[in-house]
């Protein structure tokens, strides 16, 4: 007799979810509040191209944030989607700023050429501007919109969240 067959059906629904929902995030912490709508909080990080950026300076653009983890592997999955993302909507007022929360740089540099990464790609190994978003899972998606309001927050990353992305910052750069 197997294993599972000694629980239940709904104890095995219950936990074939729990597994489906950690495959898709990489769980930092307890469980946190969602952030406050309004102004997307400000920061400067380095960038791994040695100058700092400010979210504020993009203002006048729709602008996604992407924290993301070189140990998170759907962060890895959906970087090649966000990339492609990129592409398409830089040219129409579109930033995409990757903001990875790994200690050692130099990790965060390798993933994101290994992964061929073109979006800016910022620093945040003390955890600081991670810290000012409550951040409790990896990957988290934040779409911000031309004023600086944050507009859609995502947490985690499941195949076809690249098409709701799509979407967001569509009708945002349509605004």
């Amino acid at each position: 007799m197997s294993q599972t067959s000694d629980f239940s059906p709904k104890r095995r629904r219950l936990i074939a979810a729990a597994l489906t929902t950690a495959g898709n995030a990489c769980v930092l912490g307890s469980a946190r509040a969602a952030l406050p709508a309004g102004s997307a909080p400000d920061f400067t990080l380095r960038t791994t191209a040695g100058g700092n950026l400010r979210l504020q300076e993009q203002r006048g653009q729709v602008v996604m944030v992407n924290f993301w983890a070189t140990w998170c592997g759907p962060c890895k999955i959906e970087m090649p989607h966000l990339n492609r993302l990129y592409t398409k909507y830089r040219a129409s007022g579109f930033q995409l700023l990757g903001v990875n929360i790994d200690d050692d740089p130099r990790n965060a540099v390798a993933t994101a050429t290994k992964l061929g990464v073109s979006f800016p790609v910022l620093l945040d190994g003390d955890k600081r501007v991670s810290k000012l978003y409550d951040l409790s899972t990896m990957p988290t998606t934040l779409i911000i919109d031309r004023d600086g309001r944050l507009r859609h927050l995502h947490r985690g990353y499941r195949e076809g969240y690249e098409q709701t992305y799509d979407q967001q910052v569509r009708e945002l750069l349509k605004a």
